[in-house]
């Protein structure tokens, strides 16, 4: 495949939402993301560095110059291969009865997705609830913070409170003021929410909690930070859910 200044400037607008919504393609970024994604989404181009190729005789590559990958990559230091894929048709939603899902109410930071996914993969959550606002899973940043979760992980963008009213299971949300986790009864199958990384979760959304839960600081009364990273919060809670279940 001929690398032209089109597919160029095609795949470098892939770092912005609207690149990739009007093409219907995302990329991945360096050798591990690469290999990690390969075989799970649709290949639109495979471009890489002569040097990647010869280290890789068995995977058929384009081969581009480090300049076309600088050009079209998002990190600092450009990769020796980038994949393009198509996205991938939005997924249906879970089986609530049968799973442990985690849902997103406007989690902003792609950093923060990506660790997320990373730490579902790790225990097991293979689908997330996202709200329209939460981050684009396939933002660059995203995928690159997923660690290869993103081909186990789906990210199912919807209408977060139609999508709970139809879950008919316990649904536990994090607060400030909610019962001890440390405590609580955790029973799977559920839904797990998490917040808005600077105003939790919303109103709305709260009223479909069925159980609140909290992560207390220890010691108990001492000053403390205002609250844990919801990537962090995430991994404490998903680990007390699979400790008890």
């Amino acid at each position: 495949m001929e690398l032209t200044n089109n597919l160029r400037k095609t795949y470098a607008s892939l770092a912005q939402p609207k690149g990739r919504r009007e093409s219907g393609l995302f990329m991945a970024q360096g050798t591990k993301c690469v290999l990690d994604t390969m075989g799970h989404f649709q290949l639109e181009a495979l471009l890489a560095t002569n040097n990647w190729i010869e280290q890789h005789p068995g995977i058929a590559a384009s081969q581009v110059t480090t300049r076309d990958l600088e050009r079209i990559s998002t990190l600092s230091t450009p990769p020796q291969v980038i994949a393009i894929y198509k996205i991938p048709a939005p997924a249906q939603l879970p089986d609530f009865t049968s799973e442990l899902v985690l849902a997103l109410d406007c989690v902003q930071d792609p950093g923060n997705l990506g660790t997320i996914m990373r730490v579902c993969d790790w225990m097991g959550v293979h689908s997330i609830l996202a709200s329209a606002d939460t981050a684009d899973v396939w933002n660059p940043k995203v995928v690159q913070a997923t660690m290869g979760a993103i081909s186990r992980v789906r990210v199912i963008y919807t209408d977060l409170g139609q999508a709970l009213e139809k879950a008919k299971v316990p649904i536990y949300g994090t607060f400030l003021d909610g019962e001890n986790i440390y405590k609580a009864d955790l029973a799977a199958p559920s839904v797990i929410i998490m917040g808005n990384e600077g105003k939790g979760i919303s109103s709305a959304i709260a009223e479909l909690v069925t159980h609140k839960l909290t992560i207390p600081s220890y010691p108990p009364d001492t000053p403390t930070s205002e609250s844990l990273n919801v990537a962090i919060a995430t991994a404490i809670t998903l680990s007390e859910f699979r400790r008890n279940g």
